[in-house]
């Protein structure tokens, strides 16, 4: 009887903080929290929370993104919660946006001339904007000619489209049709990626207050991506 109370009282614990966390908690962050408790033991106890709020149809739902848990609103009911908060516009991310953004996550680790092979234009504004919105960083460098930076996705990438991971994607099979995205196919990747330097991370941390480094610094951002920032969709708890 004494276990069984400790077990729903971890559960009402886990329940807490991933209510009061404003981004995916881990099991692992979980588990500060509860010490007692087993990765397996918080896994299963999240699993048992997320079943009992489908059953009772709960407003709420507990989702998995980007390896952690989160708090949202129950789909069904996003009109409601839109028009109570008297949404009549929601920023997106533009085409240009979503095209850079695309190949990034299907070809990384992309170098910019990988990008703009497929995209056939400069891309230099629409990878700085997709930079400072968190959406892709640097992972490295290509080791060719000039050593070029090569970029991947975040993982808010992964909170901001909702993917648990990477594997959520979907299949390059089901864009055929799309000419940019089976163009992805075409573009070598062969070179050995090295991780960045010490020196390539100072560069970096110093360019998060200035200019992008190397092969973005040089450039005229694409005036349309200027305003292209994701918001939060309040549905999101």
């Amino acid at each position: 009887m004494e276990d069984t109370i400790q077990r729903e009282r971890n559960k009402s614990t886990i329940e807490s903080l991933i209510f009061i966390a404003n981004k995916p908690i881990t099991p692992e962050e979980i588990r500060k929290g509860i010490e007692v408790m087993g990765l397996a033991e918080i896994k299963e106890a999240v699993e048992e929370i997320r079943r009992a709020y489908e059953e009772r149809m709960s407003g709420v739902r507990i989702v998995e993104i980007a390896g952690g848990y989160m708090m949202a609103t129950t789909p069904e009911n996003a009109a409601a919660v839109k028009a109570f908060y008297k949404i009549t516009h929601t920023e997106r991310l533009t085409g240009p946006s979503l095209e850079t953004l695309a190949i990034v996550a299907y070809k990384q680790p992309a170098t910019r001339v990988d990008i703009e092979s497929i995209r056939g234009v400069n891309v230099d504004g629409v990878l700085r904007s997709l930079v400072e919105k968190n959406l892709v960083r640097v992972v490295g460098r290509k080791e060719v000619i000039g050593r070029p930076f090569v970029y991947g996705t975040t993982r808010f990438f992964l909170d901001y489209f909702g993917l648990k991971s990477l594997a959520e994607l979907p299949k390059i099979e089901e864009f055929a049709q799309q000419d940019m995205l089976m163009d992805m196919k075409l573009v070598s990747g062969d070179a050995e990626i090295s991780p960045l330097t010490q020196e390539d991370e100072e560069t970096l941390s110093r360019a998060q207050q200035g200019p992008l480094p190397e092969d973005l610094s040089q450039q005229q951002p694409e005036t349309p991506e200027a305003s292209d920032a994701p918001q939060e969709d309040p549905s999101a708890n």
